[in-house]
């Protein structure tokens, strides 16, 4: 289990009782602690929870004060302790802050769940839970604006079939924020050209939503299925070159970093931008709520399970003075 990805002793220790701790999401009871309030029972239960912080705590002990587990006491685990744990991640282990952060919240479960079986240690867990969470670094969204959109559709050779593959695909991903995995999976079946035109997506978590097409996609995908050599239903709509099969995630990606070369020799904005089709997602996002969309709406049309990453470009953006900041 990597590192980055590996599970914590605990992510969230709301709603356990006395006697149980949270793991795995869930709750659970923790092994090998009575209820005694000897020294060395809370580390007995860290050693019998098996989980990635907990032995890496423990061999990071070991390490540095040459105790074994089995003779580590409760004061051995005070707030110096954990906060040289935690610099061990980030400096020897090289892990990023979002992993020493959840290191962390495992740690503070197991001390918030020691408060109700070692209140004669209150001084040292309330150290160790006043450790703070660092800030992780926030990603700057990237979208494109109306001229660099033009550029960018402008840009693959339509008077060849690949160029009009290439330019029905980045008009579609820009005019409908599909993700690039739905976009690839779209069969005949799923194109509903006549009024009113959608195209029926097939989205994360097997949901399948309906996602309207403006006239000028609408009539491009109409030309374009026009030219495709079967029209069974459940063949691809974009396939790879000389091919009946989809064409691929990593083909799309590499078309797109083509055609935004070739578009930023008219467009010089775009020279430093890493332009990638979840780019593109961004960019029905920013057209949308510049055009006075609420949040809630976009989020829908966008298949998201959740608000927060539509919010979150609309801040920035907000920020950067790009929009006027309304939700509609």
């Amino acid at each position: 289990m990597g590192e980055e990805g590996g599970e914590a002793l605990v992510a969230d220790s709301v709603g356990a009782q006395p006697g149980q701790a949270a793991r795995g999401g869930r709750v659970v009871a923790v092994a090998g602690g009575g209820s005694g309030s000897g020294g060395g029972d809370l580390t007995a239960e860290l050693r019998g929870v098996r989980t990635v912080t907990g032995w890496m705590l423990l061999t990071y002990l070991h390490d540095t004060t040459g105790t074994r587990p089995a003779d580590i006491e409760f004061t051995d685990l005070g707030a110096e302790a954990i906060t040289g744990f935690l610099q061990h991640l980030e400096i020897q282990r090289h892990n990023s802050v979002r992993t020493r952060n959840a290191r962390l919240a495992a740690i503070h479960s197991l001390f918030s769940y020691a408060a109700y079986r070692h209140p004669e240690h209150a001084e040292v867990i309330a150290r160790v839970l006043a450790i703070q969470t660092k800030n992780t670094h926030s990603t700057i969204l990237t979208y494109l604006t109306d001229p660099e959109v033009d550029a960018l559709l402008n840009g693959p050779d339509r008077s060849t079939r690949i160029g009009r593959r290439d330019h029905v695909i980045l008009l579609t991903l820009i005019t409908t924020g599909l993700r690039v995995g739905e976009l690839i999976a779209l069969s005949q079946r799923d194109l509903h050209l006549s009024r009113p035109a959608h195209l029926r997506v097939h989205g994360k978590g097997r949901k399948d939503r309906i996602t309207p097409l403006n006239p000028a996609t609408a009539t491009t995908l109409r030309r374009w299925n026009a030219e495709s050599p079967a029209h069974h239903g459940h063949n691809r709509v974009f396939t790879a070159q000389g091919k009946t099969m989809s064409i691929s995630t990593d083909a799309i990606a590499a078309r797109i970093r083509v055609h935004t070369t070739t578009a930023a020799a008219t467009c010089p904005t775009l020279l430093g931008k890493n332009v990638t089709p979840h780019t593109l997602r961004h960019t029905t996002a920013m057209r949308m709520l510049d055009a006075g969309i609420d949040i809630t709406t976009i989020a829908l049309w966008l298949g998201c399970a959740a608000r927060r990453s539509v919010v979150s470009l609309a801040q920035r953006a907000e920020m950067r003075g790009d929009i006027s900041g309304s939700d509609g």
